[in-house]
């Protein structure tokens, strides 16, 4: 078995292990498609590459990670991407969450607030042709009001709380994932539905740990 085959049974196998936290047993088909086709190894720094297909984070410098296989792969599926879908990502990081939604959606906005990671992971994503996908450096707690509303939300940082403009910028009937909590402490994924009125339904999905997000976020936590 090679590496790339290693690691997509491996979320499978962690898929299987949470399925009472995730409520399901299965991932959507086409997001295990664009996991097994992206090469993950282009979005790894040098010195990491041996490991790109280990089912665990990689720094990517910075004080950044490149996220476990299996969340990205569950994060992806929480979103519902359709092949219609515009989607906004909150934490470019090394670009690979992106290029699995450009895989299936029409059209991915993604926001990083590190000029270097900002800068690495557009030359990655336009060397490996992912035309669909436009990076930002910003502080996405604001979100990226000209492009909104979204289908979409997906945040790859833990915030302390949910940041209010990323609800503004949803659809009805769109979702927002993202990892609630404090570094150090218990976070939550939590998956945000807006109605159609509005309101929103929150549910908690699986206890993880993310890296910080910063800006806003992060002046609000001191």
């Amino acid at each position: 078995m090679n590496d790339r085959a290693a690691m997509l049974r491996e979320i499978a196998e962690e898929v299987a292990y949470t399925r009472a936290e995730i409520g399901k047993d299965a991932l959507d088909a086409q997001v295990m498609a664009a996991i097994a086709k992206v090469p993950r190894e282009e979005f790894v720094p040098a010195p990491g590459r041996l490991y790109a297909f280990v089912n665990g984070p990689l720094p990517i410098g910075h004080g950044q990670t490149i996220s476990q296989p299996y969340i990205v792969a569950l994060m992806t599926d929480l979103v519902e991407p359709r092949p219609d879908s515009v989607i906004l990502e909150v934490g470019t990081g090394s670009g690979y969450q992106a290029a699995v939604l450009a895989e299936i959606v029409r059209q991915v906005y993604s926001i990083e607030i590190i000029p270097a990671l900002a800068a690495s992971a557009t030359e990655v994503l336009d060397r490996l042709g992912y035309a669909n996908v436009l990076v930002r450096h910003a502080d996405g707690y604001q979100g990226w009001a000209e492009h909104a509303p979204f289908d979409g939300i997906l945040v790859t940082a833990a915030a302390p709380h949910i940041p209010p403009p990323l609800i503004e910028q949803l659809k009805p009937g769109g979702r927002l994932v993202i990892p609630v909590g404090l570094p150090g402490r218990v976070q939550q994924l939590q998956v945000v539905e807006k109605r159609v009125d509005g309101t929103t339904r929150i549910r908690d999905v699986l206890r993880v740990a993310f890296v910080p997000l910063t800006g806003i976020c992060e002046a609000e936590r001191v």
